[in-house]
């Protein structure tokens, strides 16, 4: 009898049916899944907490029967006759549905009910197993013994070198997810599900889940290549990595994939310089991202490894290098050693036959309907190869405008702004990430308040852009007469033509003069509203539906170094850029990000470190326009013509924790300046060493570049503009006269070379925090397309653990307080402050952080603003606090619904995976504001 007829025959002795969905008890046993007893323990929980008068209660019955069908739901989306749960598994969701319910008192009681008996069984001896030994299916039908020794030796190997995980206890979870007959790639994913449940209780297990991740991956890939099951543990894969990266090269392009001219580089050269041990740097998230989104596939089945990933990245930006075997070794090292990384889609594409590399484009629609649907075309064609875009609408009339050539009134500009939002969701970039797009309009445009109500869930959703972001572009004219209690006029573009072009003081006598002109009745539409009432309204759909975002279009402007070509018109999907656009030229960006926490000591800046990163970082990123694949000519014109470039920074939440700086501290905020001035001196000295080598972007002349007016210089151009409504600190260290001269002189490789993005996923590959962002929370599921995935501040830990406060109780607490240690009175007040989540820091200190940012930056910065207990004071302070300080842009704001944002019991809730799909619901995104478990710029990074 086959094992699968036995396997068969004691489940259909169990009364069965083939459909029936398994469930894999602790001992091995198998039985049919039950929602009864899910109901059965829920009505217990509540017993153990409101006595026993709980169990005649209706309201109790109906909630248990409601979290039941929750739970059942939750499990069945990815159980199946080929898929049994695990018990834990089963126990995990009952758990996360009464967190997420509110239920806490009772799910405190369930969690403590399963932590007694997990105790227990430590110490009592478990039943034998009531089934034969182990057998594993393979993919073609044939079955054979478990190989239990090379299972030991993968897990023996993962956890090796790590401090406080256990081997022993990884292998007995991982046996407890085993069953006779499972398919081989069931066993290969059981040991990382087994490490990934104990994430919680140690941070190092993320790294055991990634290492056990990277053994499934290495059999994927392997195997493909030599068209036959192969393995290979890390340590043999030392040596195979060389051998087997030139197969994969020869595969990427005998499929099409990667561009034929990477295989003329020296390949053998190129697989020696290849570093193993850099796998081995992955937390799971972002092994998991790289194995989901960035690793080449054919036919689903991923044949590119990490390092050979990282390799070929830089190949394809060294195609046009003279000694491209070096530069695409000096490249892979930086990369590799996470120190710098591309966008991503640079590494999406990058050494591929499409190489479209750039992140953001920034265009304006003309007030045509060839215009119109020409920019939705561009739209589409740019979204599909992975960029983020922001559109400028302000030139299309508003509604009631007359049109001219059917003597008919316009529908204003939000019928075409559907169609924007549409063709977004329709564009999704090949299912890697959500096609991305963002649309700008001036605050004096007429249809500003329809505007407002984009996002809104109510109302004509004919008129609602429910996928799409959107970001009021707003002159300082209109923040004088909010600050003065004035009157604001709202116009139709086409009657109105000289303020989309305008700005400063020209924008605020042109905007006068308009207002004159209508109430002599030479305007026909506009309409009057007061400042501050328009103001409210902005903030209040800021605050219910995270948009528009508040952007000023004047310190754009006025601080350009390309004033002298053009208007900056808008930013782009994240705020961080601020480029020219016309009609006939499309502004692209091309970025990349410094890792601040690898260039930080508790000493302070590592200063020959970081200048090395930025001066090869930079080359890169000038690369990339002469490598790119443009899908548009206006693109292309415009990205030769000038040459932006974006370098941002991530990790800069993890920099404070080595320097042991609270974010809600000066010292952060002069951190945060003096980090950002040696990366803005670094960035344009190598910007000027490449004019030297390569030749000055063709747009220089003119520039505030070719006057010797540098970021720090422009701040006094804004201020001449604004008088006493600009606060910046202008203090500086380094020697930016020499700099400044050199600037004048030899001129620059690229018209703007400074912009902190989101970095979103290439954060999550380094495993560091995002941009400049605060911690979100110190235990808590991160969501986003590659699934739900446990998160625990390593450095919080490392310091609990100093102080022999780790332990389940702190996890209990750390969870029932949302990871905030502010209410666990036996954290010592200065762990209190360095670990403070996002919530728990003031954003006048980001704001303030921000603006010592922006004196550097020649484009701008995604600043999101987080407010725990919203209110129209303190968002009117918080915003106008970003104004006066001279910020350029601001991106969401952040804000927690009532009840906060959900509990989860994190152990097994990393939900749809493509390599590991455990069973859990999908986590909600918060009822206010934004998706805050989510705080993703997916567009860009």
């Amino acid at each position: 009898m086959s094992v699968q007829s036995e396997a068969g025959g004691r489940l259909a002795a169990a009364g069965d049916t083939p459909s029936t969905v398994h469930v894999i008890r602790r001992n091995g046993d198998v039985s049919a899944f039950d929602p009864a007893k899910i109901s059965t323990a829920l009505a217990k929980a509540w017993l153990a907490v409101e006595g026993a008068e709980a169990g005649a209660s209706s309201r109790v019955r109906e909630v248990v029967a409601e979290l039941t069908g929750q739970v059942e739901l939750a499990l069945m989306r990815h159980a199946g006759p080929e898929r049994p749960l695990h018990i834990e598994q089963i126990q995990d969701q009952v758990e996360l549905a009464l967190m997420r319910d509110g239920h806490h008192k009772v799910a405190r009681a369930y969690v403590l009910y399963r932590e007694e008996h997990a105790k227990a069984r430590e110490v009592e001896p478990q039943a034998a197993p009531s089934r034969p030994a182990i057998s594993v299916r393979r993919p073609d039908g044939t079955v054979e013994p478990l190989d239990a020794g090379r299972l030991e030796l993968v897990i023996t190997e993962a956890c090796a070198g790590l401090e406080a995980v256990s081997a022993a206890a990884v292998l007995t979870e991982t046996r407890r997810n085993l069953y006779d007959g499972i398919t081989a790639e069931e066993l290969t994913l059981a040991p990382v599900m087994a490490a990934r449940t104990m994430v919680e209780n140690d941070p190092n297990y993320s790294l055991v889940s990634a290492r056990l991740l990277l053994d499934k991956a290495r059999a994927e890939a392997l195997s493909y290549l030599a068209g036959q099951a192969r393995t290979a543990s890390h340590a043999e894969m030392t040596g195979l990595y060389p051998g087997y990266f030139a197969e994969f090269v020869a595969k990427g392009i005998e499929l099409g994939q990667l561009e034929p001219e990477l295989g003329t580089f020296d390949l053998a050269r190129l697989g020696a310089a290849l570093l193993p041990d850099g796998d081995l740097r992955f937390q799971f998230l972002g092994l998991q991202t790289l194995y989901d989104r960035y690793l080449l596939h054919h036919a689903g089945t991923r044949y590119e490894l990490p390092q050979a990933f990282f390799m070929r990245v830089a190949m394809g930006l060294a195609l046009r290098e003279d000694d491209r075997d070096a530069r695409a070794i000096e490249f892979y090292t930086l990369l590799s050693s996470f120190d710098f990384m591309c966008s991503t889609p640079t590494l999406f594409n990058s050494g591929t036959t499409r190489p479209q590399l750039s992140s953001c484009f920034l265009t304006t629609v003309d007030d045509d309907l060839t215009s119109i649907f020409h920019g939705i075309s561009n739209n589409a064609l740019l979204s599909k190869y992975a960029g983020g875009l922001g559109n400028d609408w302000t030139p299309v009339r508003g509604i009631g405008a007359h049109i001219k050539g059917t003597n008919g009134s316009s529908q204003g500009v939000v019928p075409f702004l559907k169609i924007a939002n549409d063709t977004a969701v329709a564009v999704n970039q090949g299912g890697k990430r959500k096609g991305a797009v963002c649309a700008y309009l001036e605050t004096w445009h007429v249809d500003i308040e329809e505007f407002l109500d984009l996002r809104k869930n109510t109302g004509d959703d004919r008129r609602r852009t429910h996928d799409m972001n959107t970001a009021n572009w707003v002159p300082d004219e209109f923040l004088r007469r909010v600050r003065a209690d004035g009157q604001w006029t709202l116009f139709s573009p086409d009657e109105v033509p000289e303020l989309h072009d305008s700005y400063g003081n020209v924008f605020a006598q042109r905007y006068r003069e308009y207002e004159a002109a209508a109430d002599r009745g030479e305007i026909k539409v506009y309409r009057r509203v007061k400042a501050k009432d328009l103001w409210r309204r902005m903030l209040t759909m800021l605050f219910e539906t995270g948009h528009p975002w508040i952007t000023f279009k004047d310190p754009c402007n006025l601080r350009s170094p390309q004033q002298h070509s053009g208007v900056v018109h808008s930013s782009n999907l994240c705020t961080e850029i601020t480029l020219n656009t016309t009609v006939d030229e499309v502004a692209v960006c091309n970025l990349g990000s410094i890792n601040l926490a690898q260039h930080v000591t508790p000493e302070g800046i590592d200063h020959a470190r970081l200048e090395r990163t930025v001066r090869t970082a930079v080359r890169m990123l000038d690369n990339v326009i002469d490598v790119n694949f443009y899908t548009i000519p206006e693109a292309r014109r415009s990205n030769l013509r000038h040459r932006p470039v974006g370098m941002g920074l991530m990790g800069f939440q993890d920099a404070l924790y080595t320097l042991r700086l609270p974010m809600s501290s000066q010292e952060a905020v002069e951190f945060a300046d003096r980090s950002m001035e040696e990366i803005s001196y670094y960035a344009i000295s190598a910007s000027t060493d490449l004019a030297e080598q390569r030749g000055r972007y063709e747009s220089f002349e003119g520039s505030l570049w070719s006057q010797g007016i540098l970021p720090i210089d422009s701040i006094q151009l804004l201020a001449d503009a604004r008088g006493a409504d600009l606060e910046m600190d202008r203090s500086s260290t380094l020697d930016w006269d020499s700099l400044r001269e050199r600037v004048r002189t030899v001129g620059m490789r690229n018209s703007n070379v400074m912009a902190i993005a989101p970095t979103a996923t290439i954060a999550n590959i380094c495993g560091v925090g995002q941009s400049i962002e605060p911690l979100y929370r110190n235990l808590y599921v991160k969501s986003n397309m590659s699934g739900d995935f446990t998160v625990v501040n390593p450095d919080l830990v490392r310091d609990l653990k100093r102080l022999g406060l780790w332990d389940e109780l702190m996890i209990s607490d750390l969870k029932y307080y949302d990871g905030s240690l502010g209410s666990i009175s036996r954290v010592p007040a200065e762990l209190k402050a360095l670990y403070a989540t996002a919530f728990e820091v003031d954003s006048s200190w980001l704001v303030e952080a921000g603006s010592r940012r922006q004196k550097w930056i020649d484009q701008a910065q995604s600043l999101n603003l987080y407010i725990a207990q919203p209110s129209g004071r303190k968002l009117d302070a918080i915003y106008q606090l970003a104004w006066l300080r001279g910020l350029k842009t601001t991106y969401y704001l952040r804000s927690q619904s009532a009840t906060h944002v959900e509990k989860s019991t994190l152990r097994g809730t990393d939900g749809k995976l493509n390599a590991v799909s455990p069973v859990a619901v999908p986590v909600p995104e918060a009822p206010v504001a934004c998706s805050i478990t989510d705080p993703d710029c997916e567009a860009c990074q």
